[in-house]
C-alpha cells in the first residue's frame, strides 16, 4: 500500500496485479508506504479503512481516494498456478509444480480446498467496511495503460514501471467442461472484474 499526499491517493496492492512493478516505481513518490511482507504490503481495503484511514485523515480534507487493480479472474488463476510453480516452492503444501493445471482448478472448486488451491477471491479484498464506500478508481490489470495514465496524471510525473516478478510458462490448458464450472463459479468475480475501467 502506498499513499500519496498532495495526490491525495492510496494505492491498494491486489496480489497478482503487477504490485510489485508499481511499488517499486511509485515509491519514490509515496509518503506513505507499507510493504515487504505480503499480510502489509496486501492490505485490503476493509482494514485499510479501518486502521490506516484514520491516519491520513489527519492530513486534512479533502480524504484519500483509493486506486486498485484486479485482474480477470481466470487469467489470475493461471497466475497464481505459474507462480507457485517456482522451483522455491517445491516441498511447501502451496507448491503447484507436481500438479496439472486441471488438479489445480479441480481443487479449487473443491468445498475444502487443499492448501494449493486456497487462493481467495478479488472480490474479498476490495470489499468495503458495511458504513464505508468502495474502491474509488478501480482498473482492469489488461488496461494497465489506462492505469499508468491515470495516475501519472494525478502524480504529475511520466509513471512506467518495469516488468518484474514474472511468473514462468505452464500449459495451463482446461477441458472445456472444467472451464465452464470454473467460470460459473466465478461469475460474481467476473461482473466485478467488467465494472473495473478497462
Amino acid at each position: 500500500m502506498l499513499a500519496f499526499q498532495d495526490a491525495r491517493l492510496v494505492l491498494l496492492s491486489v496480489p497478482k496485479t503487477g504490485t510489485t512493478a508499481l511499488e517499486t516505481a511509485l515509491r519514490p513518490h509515496a509518503q506513505v508506504q507499507l510493504t515487504g511482507h505480503p499480510g502489509i504490503k496486501h492490505i485490503e481495503l476493509r482494514a485499510f479503512q479501518r486502521f490506516i484511514a484514520p491516519v491520513l485523515d489527519r492530513m486534512g480534507a479533502p480524504r484519500f481516494e483509493t486506486v486498485a487493480v484486479i485482474r480477470e479472474p481466470v487469467d489470475r488463476l493461471r497466475s497464481w498456478y505459474r507462480y507457485n510453480a517456482r522451483d522455491a516452492f517445491i516441498g511447501r503444501p502451496d507448491s503447484t509444480a507436481k500438479i496439472g493445471f486441471g488438479t489445480f482448478i479441480e481443487g479449487y472448486l473443491a468445498p475444502e480446498q487443499p492448501p494449493y488451491a486456497r487462493i481467495g477471491l478479488q472480490s474479498w479484498f476490495v470489499q468495503p467496511l458495511p458504513d464505508r464506500p468502495g474502491i474509488d478508481h478501480l482498473f482492469r490489470y489488461e488496461a494497465m495503460e489506462s492505469l499508468l495514465a491515470f495516475l501519472s496524471d494525478r502524480l504529475r510525473k511520466p509513471i512506467a514501471p518495469k516488468r518484474m516478478n514474472v511468473s514462468p510458462q505452464a500449459d495451463t490448458t482446461l477441458h472445456p467442461a472444467l472451464e465452464r464450472r470454473l467460470r460459473d463459479s466465478l461469475a460474481a468475480e467476473i461482473a466485478l472484474w467488467e465494472t473495473a475501467r478497462g
